[in-house]
């Protein structure tokens, strides 16, 4: 059934209403939680004073977050300006050549932070994976580029490298991996590209303003190099109506979300609770449940805000960065899963989709889920807890295709058939339901921790079944049904637009 099929608004206000009472009774447990345990001594380390009018501590157990906006706040702040203020000068002089300015500027920036060994590993894995690129096959860019990976994420050849790197700063081991695993990825996606080009290849210029671009260099997001390529290579640089209008908005929607974030992290211990297992054990299994969500909703907000900064600057030098992540909100389908656009963007265009092609047949979607997975297990570490996250979330891939499948065979798809729109709608928002919650079971193990996740799975599933776990799954049943709601206007709205243009 199409996702247009529209259900009664008494119904969809039931479904909001229900699902607004359950997060505001388990956030009420939450809030009580982090209350009882703001001075408890297995906190003391990830709660520590905040703002001293709200008369309360403040979690602190996100060193990304703590390190973004609070300890090198100043020094990104003064690195980002710089870029800005450099490039508009660069576009109002010499805008044929804002991308050598760039370069250049990020050269300087990354030997002044990193110093000039640092710069000569960066150079030294660029000039290795362009020589590769001279040979224009695929293969050997793949092993090449997954080699080089791996010299940063396998030990000892990490420890080895980052040994050349002196001085000691508490932001030097997260710049030096941060810098050197997204050149390698910008690296290899250049030596493809290279790879498929008819005639010639591009030179080694190319692939060092490429890399060298500063607001993407240390945290990224990875935009492909066909796409920055023919981006910076637009001869007139025009902005769309009321751009900078967007741009302006977004800004302050990103300065607005972090000193949400910072508020909210004086009332609710989200991220240092789960730490200590006996005490979170104690609480409800609704709040219990939504410690678990609110963990991978807070994820998805450092990311949106994280990349949103930098893509607001990208915006400025006339880029389309690749956007935020899909909020984890509005995920219940394994395929659409992601917290980072760029390296889902890059996995999808340079392995999952060329495997997969249109993901329909059942062996290519499994090989295909299969290298994906292996390939970010390498970009995300090695060890037991990713390679745990990487074959469940492969499973859950693969086992929705499977599940598919199977309700597409003639008597299944017959009864469907014969069935109204909305009543086809509830049905797939009932699996859409389970799907939820294994997404989040999935992800939770990465973002915190195995045991906190045996501890969820074990307290839903198992201890509280059927109360427990028929109410969650009811009211996560509701709040797939608002999505699919906005699914179903957001449809519409793309067929008017499509119908105004094909009219004009």
């Amino acid at each position: 059934m199409g996702v247009k099929a529209t259900l009664p608004s008494y119904e969809l206000g039931f479904y909001a209403l229900v699902v607004t009472c359950a997060v505001l009774y388990s956030g009420s447990g939450i809030f009580e939680a982090s209350r009882d345990s703001m001075n408890r001594k297995a906190f003391r380390d990830g709660i520590k004073p905040g703002w001293h009018y709200f008369g309360r501590k403040m979690d602190v157990a996100d060193f990304e977050w703590v390190m973004w906006f609070t300890s090198f706040r100043n020094i990104i702040i003064f690195a980002l300006s710089g870029h800005v203020l450099f490039g508009k000068i660069c576009s109002m002089t010499v805008p044929q050549h804002c991308a050598v300015m760039y370069m250049i500027y990020g050269l300087l920036a990354v030997l002044a932070s990193m110093g000039l060994l640092y710069l000569m590993i960066i150079l030294s894995h660029c000039l290795l994976l362009y020589s590769v690129a001279l040979a224009k096959q695929k293969w050997l860019c793949y092993v090449a580029g997954l080699c080089c990976l791996a010299s940063f994420k396998v030990e000892p050849f990490g420890s080895w490298q980052s040994g050349f790197v002196t001085g000691a700063f508490d932001l030097q081991d997260v710049l030096f991996y941060g810098g050197c695993t997204f050149t390698i990825m910008r690296c290899m996606s250049f030596a493809l590209e290279s790879s498929q080009k008819e005639e010639g290849i591009y030179s080694i210029f190319d692939l060092l303003k490429y890399n060298f671009y500063l607001p993407f260099f240390f945290f990224g997001p990875v935009m492909t190099f066909d796409q920055f390529h023919a981006q910076v290579s637009t001869r007139e640089l025009r902005r769309k109506d009321d751009e900078m209008k967007s741009i302006r908005v977004n800004a302050l929607l990103h300065v607005g979300a972090i000193v949400a974030v910072d508020i909210f992290f004086h009332f609710f211990y989200i991220l240092t609770l789960p730490s200590d297992l006996k005490f979170v054990n104690r609480l409800s299994d609704w709040s219990l449940a939504g410690l678990a969500y609110s963990n991978l909703v807070y994820d998805w907000v450092k990311a949106a805000v994280m990349f949103g900064v930098i893509n607001t600057i990208a915006r400025l030098d006339h880029l389309d960065p690749p956007q935020p992540p899909k909020c984890i909100t509005m995920l219940y389908i394994f395929a659409e899963t992601h917290f980072d656009r760029g390296i889902n963007d890059w996995l999808c265009k340079y392995v999952y989709d060329h495997i997969g092609e249109n993901h329909d047949n059942i062996l290519k979607e499994l090989v295909a889920s299969i290298t994906t997975f292996a390939i970010t297990t390498l970009w995300l570490g090695p060890c037991q807890v990713v390679y745990i996250w990487s074959l469940v979330n492969c499973f859950g891939l693969n086992f929705e295709l499977w599940v598919q499948k199977f309700f597409q065979l003639g008597p299944f798809a017959k009864l469907e058939a014969k069935l109204s729109g909305a009543m086809s709608r509830r049905i797939r928002a009932a699996f859409g339901a389970v799907n939820f919650w294994a997404i989040v079971l999935y992800n939770i193990l990465a973002l915190n921790s195995l045991e906190f996740a045996l501890l969820v799975t074990k307290r839903l599933l198992v201890m509280g079944f059927p109360e427990s776990t028929l109410s969650i799954w009811f009211i996560t049943y509701c709040g797939v049904q608002l999505i699919k709601e906005r699914e179903r206007i957001l449809a519409i709205q793309e067929e008017e637009k499509g119908d105004k243009a094909k009219l004009e």
